[in-house]
């Protein structure tokens, strides 16, 4: 298992809430709009493409009352997550995913010792005693919540903190994906784009190394071979594309970066 693995906690209800209400007005999700099917509005491939900058994601969590949620299942599955069936106790009451996402995040990080940075999606205040915790086992701390809708203690508890909104690297609609099962090779500049796009925008830098650029692809998805585009190397997949990707020698690895 790599030394730099993620593990990752969705408390799932919270951030589309937030989004909700944003959408919505303050309190329309709990007021209006709670039990009954939902919209896709959580952008879920953005926030698992952040999470994947601190390295392979190990474990991928999501919490929530999940009957209602039914229009987010391919962007589910696309990303792998492991979801977590939290009954709410009461019409009135909070759906307690906070307390069980707690408990699971401290009892991984204890048990897998080579875990290296938690992220947590949610931006409710009860993750701060979770956040010293993973923080005193020596684990970077990340967490993502809504901008209004974060409390700001929790965030500043947080190794780091990143909002929502500054994670859509593009302005793009979340849309539902239709159903399909079946194993499709990705469309190579797209996924490649997005890998660029993910470590520039954590770095700063509009040039990425080309062994980073292929790991964070290969991260996005698992099945990214250069082999499926006719190409014995990344450098070569590169070169096919000259009009979508700049290249340059760097001091230890070649470098890459989006064409202008």
């Amino acid at each position: 298992m790599s030394k730099d693995a993620v593990a990752v906690y969705w408390d799932f209800e919270n951030i589309h809430a937030s989004l909700f209400d944003t959408k919505n007005g303050r309190g329309a999700y709990s007021k209006q709009s709670r039990f009954a099917p939902q919209e896709v509005l959580v952008d879920v491939q953005a926030v698992y493409d952040f999470a994947a900058t601190y390295g392979n994601v190990a474990i991928n969590k999501a919490y929530c009352h999940w009957q209602w949620y039914a229009k987010y299942r391919q962007a589910l599955l696309k990303t792998a997550v492991e979801l977590i069936q939290i009954f709410p106790p009461g019409a009135s009451a909070k759906n307690g995913a906070d307390i069980k996402l707690s408990l699971d995040a401290l009892d991984d990080v204890l048990r897998f010792p080579y875990i290296s940075s938690v992220v947590v999606i949610g931006g409710d205040s009860d993750f701060i005693p979770l956040a010293q915790k993973i923080k005193t086992a020596g684990k970077e701390m990340i967490g993502v919540g809504c901008k209004g809708s974060t409390n700001q203690h929790w965030a500043n508890s947080c190794s780091e903190f990143k909002y929502y909104e500054s994670l859509m690297v593009e302005d793009a609609v979340v849309v539902e994906e239709p159903e399909s099962d079946e194993a499709v090779v990705k469309d190579a500049v797209e996924l490649i784009t997005r890998a660029i796009k993910r470590i520039t925008a954590k770095s700063g830098d509009a040039w990425a190394l080309n062994s980073s650029a292929r790991n964070m692809a290969k991260r996005l998805d698992p099945t990214f071979d250069e082999a499926n585009y006719d190409c014995k190397t990344f450098g070569q997949l590169l070169k096919k594309h000259p009009d979508k990707f700049k290249t340059k020698k760097g001091e230890h690895d070649h470098l890459v970066s989006l064409a202008e």
